[in-house]
Parts: C-alpha cells; sequence; structure tokens
C-alpha cells in the first residue's frame, strides 16, 4: 500500500513538473526564433505573406542589408512553417501552418530591417504593422490590426480590415482605407486620400508637394468626425454622420454630411457644403477678383453663417423653407437684398411650405452665391 501510495505521488510530481516545464514556454524563454541576412541593392522589395497572421515593423537603416527576425510562440509554435529567402534583390517571407487545425495558439512577430531605399509589399492575416524610416513604394493588407507609419517617402496603398490608421512625419502620394477604425495623420508631405467605414479622421499640418497638384485631399467617412487642419490644393470631404471641420483651405471645398455641423474657417476659393441636420459656418477670404469662387450652401434644418469680401462679384440668391411651426425666420445681411415672405411653389415638395427668398446682384455679379434651409435663419456678413 506505502509503495503504491509513493509511485503515485512521483507520478504526480513527474506531471506537474512536466505541466511546468510546458507552461515556460509561453514566457519567451522557449520561443521558437529565425534570424536571416540578406546582402541587397536599394530599389529592391520585401514581400511578406504571413498567412498565420502576425504583427509586422520594418524600419530602414545606412546598411544595404535585409535582417529578418521572427519570433513564434504559443502552445502550437511547431506548427508554424517559416520560408525566408532571397530572389535576386528581393526578399521574401512566407508564413503557414503545417496542419489544418480550426484553432491554434500562436504568437508571430517579425522584425525586418531593410536599406533606407526600398520597397515594401505585405500580405498579414491579422496583426500590427509599423513602417519606419524607408523610402520606396508601400502597399499591403492585414486583416485586423492597426497600421502606423512615420519617416516614410514615397508611395503607399495600404488597407486594414479592422483598426486605426496613423501617419506621422512622412512625404507620400496615394491612399489609406480601414474598414473600421480612426485616422489621424500629422505632419504629412503630398496627397493621401484616407477612408473608413467607421471612425474620425483628423489632418493636422498637411502640405502638398507643389502648387500644381490638382487632386487636393480627398476624405471619406460612414460614420465620424472629420477634421482638416490644411488643404491649400482642395478639399474634397464626406461622412455619413458627424462635423466636418476645414481650418484653412484653397482653391476649392466640397464638404458632405449626412447629420452635423460643417465649418469652414478659411476658403480662398469655391465651396459647396450640404448637411442633411446641422448649421454651416463658412469664411471666404483671399482677394475676391481671383479664380472661380461660386458658393453652393444648403442645410435641411439649420442656420447658415457666411462671411465674404466686400468687392467679391455676386449674384446672390438666399432661400429659406418654413411651415406653421417654423415661421419665425429671417435673413440677416450686410449687402441690400430685395426679400420676398410667404413665397408657395406649386412643387409637390413644397406641400404646406412657405419660403423667405433673398436675391441681389453685387459688383457685377459674377460668382453665383445660393444659400439653401428650413427652419433656420441665414446669416451673409461682409469679411
Amino acid at each position: 500500500m506505502k509503495k503504491s501510495l509513493v509511485f503515485g505521488m512521483f507520478l504526480i510530481a513527474v506531471f506537474l513538473t512536466a505541466s511546468a516545464f510546458r507552461f515556460a514556454g509561453r514566457t519567451g524563454e522557449d520561443d521558437k526564433k529565425l534570424n536571416k541576412e540578406f546582402n541587397v541593392k536599394p530599389g529592391g522589395k520585401l514581400n511578406l505573406d504571413l498567412n498565420t497572421g502576425g504583427s509586422i515593423q520594418i524600419e530602414g537603416w545606412e546598411k544595404d542589408v535585409v535582417k529578418v527576425a521572427a519570433t513564434i510562440n504559443g502552445d502550437d509554435a511547431e506548427d508554424v512553417e517559416f520560408t525566408i529567402d532571397q530572389n535576386g534583390n528581393d526578399v521574401n517571407v512566407t508564413s503557414k501552418y503545417k496542419t489544418r487545425e480550426k484553432s491554434r495558439s500562436v504568437d508571430v512577430k517579425l522584425f525586418v530591417t531593410i536599406p533606407k531605399k526600398y520597397n515594401v509589399d505585405y500580405q498579414t492575416m491579422g496583426g500590427t504593422v509599423l513602417i519606419s524610416k524607408a523610402e520606396g513604394s508601400f502597399e499591403g493588407q492585414t486583416m485586423g490590426g492597426e497600421i502606423k507609419l512615420s519617416s516614410l517617402k514615397g508611395k503607399v496603398e495600404m488597407k486594414t480590415m479592422g483598426g486605426g490608421i496613423n501617419i506621422k512625419n512622412c512625404d507620400l502620394d496615394g491612399k489609406v482605407e480601414t474598414m473600421g477604425g480612426a485616422i489621424d495623420v500629422d505632419d504629412l508631405v503630398g496627397t493621401v486620400n484616407l477612408s473608413t467605414m467607421g471612425g474620425s479622421i483628423k489632418q493636422s499640418n498637411v502640405r502638398s508637394r507643389n502648387s500644381e497638384d490638382r487632386n487636393g485631399v480627398t476624405i471619406s467617412t460612414m460614420g465620424g468626425e472629420i477634421i482638416v487642419d490644411e488643404a491649400m490644393n482642395g478639399a474634397k470631404v464626406k461622412t455619413m454622420g458627424g462635423g466636418i471641420t476645414v481650418n484653412k483651405a484653397a482653391k476649392f471645398v466640397e464638404a458632405e454630411t449626412m447629420g452635423g455641423n460643417i465649418e469652414i474657417k478659411e476658403i480662398d476659393g469655391k465651396v459647396k457644403a450640404t448637411t442633411m441636420g446641422g448649421n454651416i459656418e463658412v469664411k471666404m477670404t483671399g482677394n475676391p477678383a481671383s479664380g472661380d469662387r461660386e458658393v453652393y450652401l444648403r442645410s435641411m434644418g439649420g442656420k447658415v453663417y457666411l462671411t465674404v469680401p466686400e468687392k467679391l462679384s455676386m449674384d446672390v440668391e438666399i432661400e429659406i423653407g418654413y411651415d406653421k411651426k417654423h415661421d419665425d425666420v429671417k435673413i440677416e445681411s450686410d449687402f441690400d437684398l430685395k426679400l420676398m415672405k410667404d413665397v408657395t411653389k406649386n412643387d409637390s415638395k413644397s406641400y404646406n411650405k412657405k419660403y423667405l427668398i433673398g436675391t441681389g446682384s453685387f459688383n457685377g455679379g459674377k460668382n453665383k452665391l445660393t444659400i439653401k434651409t428650413f427652419g433656420g435663419d441665414v446669416h451673409l456678413k461682409k469679411g
């Protein structure tokens, strides 16, 4: 009996010891690690295809060497197969699973250093992507994770299926897209189109590379606030639900929201702004005789404030719709407008509605200025 008890305790001790060693593997001491280096020339490409998923960090350095360091940990680390090889001036890195198990416990991390001038093309089934200090073409997609870009120069085309995007201190042209997350851009030279299916978009200190760039800024979100600090070659911004703020712009601004206020603090050019429910505030600056300065502002329910240069050549048409519940609307103008109240229309959309209309032509009437709203006041001021 005593021998059986002692033997049983021995088996338990062996089991606990083995379990302890197995668990220790998760702490990082027994991680599976791979390291390779390749001599290359500037202008090559790093191709990454992580079917296992995994985080990616890529950083440029002064050497003409690509250095790859991969770390794989987790209970199923041995099920991961890595291939790292060179093809001419390109370096290829792939990861896949040896078996077809549906559920695995694996954490893959990839750190790569590349020459300062080198291109990147990546695919990962999920994980954060960080790229910095390089010049070239940067393309890729992660099925779920944050994208962070810093100190890059060249072209960019990236997408994440779920995660935020951060761009800082870059000289880039191209586009980035997230299916769900915020986008923050700070200190960018170039034109990068931004798109998110759900999240705010904020731009600060963004400058075009030259005055001949006609594309301007393009931003869209399915639901979130948009803030543009500067767009001196124009801006086209759209959100399905949220406010829009443009601090300073030139040439043109097109702003559209399905529900929120629009504020354009300075526009040296033409402007079109529409909201389904919110106030609009616009201030036109610059030389009133230069360029196209057409204005179209429309709110389905809100106040409109427009400030224009006194010498602007404009043909003004202001229209405020109202019903019995909103019949105290008014037009306040620093310009001498002709006002007509209780105007009716014969179309079906105007049933039970009346209109307050203000019109006038000033300084030659060159630029069309149209303001439309329902149930809100309009303020037209001299700047």
